[in-house]
């Protein structure tokens, strides 16, 4: 497993820099409401979703080897 793909973003795939901008977009905009003395519920489904897109785009960027597909030897499980 090369779990530096989860954690570097050169490595990241789409669905894990969505994911993360999705998180930091979120948390400012929560910031700014928090300043504004409102409180949002949904906003823990929001974080929620993100966490599931990442894991998703985490689970589809490591299940990825690029290195089978230059030999051209697919191992079958």
């Amino acid at each position: 497993m090369e779990w530096f793909k989860i954690y570097n973003p050169k490595a990241m795939n789409s669905f894990q820099f969505i994911a993360v901008t999705g998180v930091v977009m979120s948390a400012l905009a929560h910031l700014l409401l928090y300043l504004w003395g409102r409180e949002i519920e949904s906003f823990n489904y929001l974080y929620l979703c993100w966490g599931v897109l990442f894991v998703f785009g985490s689970i589809q960027n490591l299940r990825a080897k690029p290195e089978d597909d230059d030999h051209h030897h697919h191992h079958h499980h």
